[in-house]
């Protein structure tokens, strides 16, 4: 490797610019870290192979219409304000609600209704419900994996009959059994908080009161771009240099300062944080830790609407054993409709219809007419695909993931975030906090 550096030098007999810390990715995590190196007075590269600012939040717009890639819900009390205090205004306040098909067909209360998929059961329905949960916790207390661990709480058949079980899969791609247990602790907490048969019970007796919470904000109406072209603005103000649609080739090591080929220029640091995907940054530094952690290929169906939906909730969860899609959010709820039509987006994870947009819509479309939705003039009015959508939690990728970013270390590029530690983070402020714990050496 140091006779490559020597080499690349030679031949291009630049001198490489130097700055003080490059970030590499322009997510929340990448552009937090540019305001915390900022703000101590360093002098910040943020590179992005995007064109655009703000990572894999996507926005697509057509015919009036602003469609996403994925759901991001932001709170007005987000730490990410105390960066871009600016984004509040741009907000656009909601009041968002949450509901699942299930396999029984009915639309009811995510992740789990205590109504519908317990007490409405029926008396023998309830009676395999109990004894499974109870068989569970007595004989099947090993919990290696996900499908062990949700089991050992509610039990096989409640996990079969809530639908918890074909979600995973469905979210994930894989089978629950092949979900990291790591994973499975962080992402379905709730399971062991709310979802316990003596939890429920005592929700049942003792309702909670419901407290003072934070506001639900949405992203403008315009799309994902006016929010983060803020956020860039202010960071361009505090001296950051942006770079994107670059063409990162290598990350070399020379004489003690990492060195960053795009192509067209060389730049260079003593410091390098990568909040990019965890493989693509071992590609970049040419490192093998030998084992290529996974991503999801997302598919987004962006529609538009006319007629009965057959629900009132504007975030919807498949939790029924058939169709691919794993979610829909209705965005004409937060922003009004265009015309007469509502418009939402239907993810769908691509390797359940082989990659396939054409299948996915055929496979939504089957679905949600065998259960009773959208009965109308429903169009696709566009689609995306969008690679590196989360992290694949296989079982033993969290491992891998802890010694991947050890060796990246060793390296000299410091990784986190959740495409760069391969790191469950389900909002704004855990990426956020990290971000800021992580640059400061907490």
């Amino acid at each position: 490797m140091g006779d490559a550096s020597s080499e690349i030098v030679r031949e291009t007999n630049i001198e490489p610019e130097g700055f003080d810390a490059i970030v590499l990715g322009a997510g929340i995590s990448g552009l937090v870290s540019a305001s915390v190196l900022a703000k101590q007075g360093n002098r910040v590269l943020v590179v992005d192979e995007y064109s655009h600012i703000g990572g894999n939040h996507i926005d697509w717009s057509s015919n009036g219409y602003t469609f996403d890639i994925g759901s991001l819900i932001f709170q007005d009390d987000s730490p990410l304000l105390d960066h871009f205090p600016e984004l509040l205004t741009l907000y656009v306040p909601i009041d968002p609600k949450w509901a699942r098909l299930n396999p029984q067909g009915m639309v009811t209360a995510y992740p789990i209704s205590l109504r519908d998929d317990i007490l409405g059961a029926g008396p023998l329905e309830i009676t395999r419900i109990l004894a499974s949960a109870a068989y569970a916790r007595i004989f099947q207390r090993k919990m290696r994996n996900a499908k062990e661990f949700s089991r050992y709480w509610i039990g096989a058949y409640l996990l079969h009959r809530s639908g918890l079980e074909s979600y995973m899969k469905r979210f994930y791609g894989i089978g629950a059994e092949e979900i990291d247990i790591d994973l499975a602790r962080k992402r379905m907490l709730w399971i062991s908080e709310h979802a316990s048969l003596r939890n429920l019970a005592s929700r049942v007796l003792k309702p909670r009161r419901q407290g003072p919470t934070n506001r639900q904000m949405a992203r403008p109406r315009e799309g994902f771009r006016t929010l983060y072209n803020a956020a860039a603005e202010r960071l361009t103000k505090q001296g950051v240099t942006f770079h994107l649609d670059a063409k990162m080739q290598s990350v070399l090591r020379i004489q003690g300062r990492l060195h960053l080929d795009l192509g067209d220029r060389t730049v260079a640091s003593s410091r390098v944080i990568s909040t990019i995907p965890i493989h693509r940054a071992e590609e970049l530094c040419g490192l093998d830790s030998g084992r290529r952690l996974e991503s999801m290929t997302l598919i987004a169906l962006y529609f538009s609407f006319s007629g009965e939906r057959g629900f009132k909730e504007s975030i919807i969860y498949n939790f029924s054993h058939e169709g691919a899609w794993k979610r829909l959010t209705v965005y004409s709820d937060f922003y009004g409709r265009v015309g007469d039509r509502e418009y939402f987006t239907a993810e769908v994870v691509a390797n359940h219809v082989g990659g396939s947009v054409s299948q996915a819509e055929a496979d939504f479309r089957a679905h949600v007419q065998a259960n009773g939705l959208f009965t109308g003039d429903l169009k696709l009015e566009g689609s995306q695909v969008l690679d590196n959508a989360y992290p694949i939690y296989r079982e033993g990728a969290a491992r891998h993931a802890i010694e991947a970013g050890r060796q990246l270390r060793a390296f000299g590029l410091e990784s986190f975030g959740r495409q760069g530690a391969f790191n469950y983070q389900p909002t704004a402020r855990t990426s956020t906090l990290e971000a800021e714990a992580s640059v400061n050496g907490a």
